[in-house]
């Protein structure tokens, strides 16, 4: 019966992988958001796009990957407002001499994204946390290929340039955080 329900198409096919398909498209958004709040507001857009299509285009058969296609054009949309628009970022909280490297760098990593414009946050996300080739970069961005590595290129010099240096360490000063 399940099986069935997958098949189905239309308002009615969307109905049935929604419960499905939820967790996986908000994990895809929520990675790739500042804040939850962001997330959420990206993955309630992505459903109703999806709606408005499979009413639009009845024969299409709502599926998970479709669903995530859909929330990185809406991911790209709220990238783009934002570049307009931008939002502030909330400070990472300074971990002292936390074991857990590998936590802390991706800690930095995100809070480092989070100080870049929109589009460079937009064009490094997809291209290495997406794994996207530049090529699909591009098109999700509404950019050329060669616009698009010019960007990456910026993007990764801007990012290389807000990363901290890991100072604290070497000094053998610690002071401030």
């Amino acid at each position: 019966m399940s099986s069935d329900q997958a098949a189905s198409s239309g308002p009615e096919g969307l109905l049935a992988v929604y419960d499905q398909a939820l967790p996986a498209v908000y994990g895809f958004v929520v990675r790739r958001c500042a804040d939850r709040r962001t997330a959420e507001d990206v993955t309630s857009e992505t459903f109703l796009a999806a709606m408005d299509s499979v009413r639009r285009h009845r024969d299409t058969e709502p599926t998970t990957p479709w669903l995530i296609g859909i929330a990185r054009h809406k991911l790209a949309d709220h990238w783009r407002r934002a570049q307009r628009t931008p939002e502030p970022v909330e400070d990472v909280p300074d971990r002292g001499d936390d074991p857990w490297d590998a936590e802390l760098d991706r800690m930095v990593a995100h809070h480092t994204l989070g100080q870049l414009s929109p589009i460079h946050r937009a064009v490094l996300t997809l291209r290495y946390v997406d794994d996207l080739p530049v090529g699909e970069c591009a098109e999700t961005l509404g950019r050329t290929v060669g616009a698009t590595e010019a960007l990456l290129t910026r993007a990764k010099r801007a990012f290389r340039a807000a990363y901290p240096e890991p100072q604290r360490q070497s000094s053998g000063r610690g002071g401030h955080a």
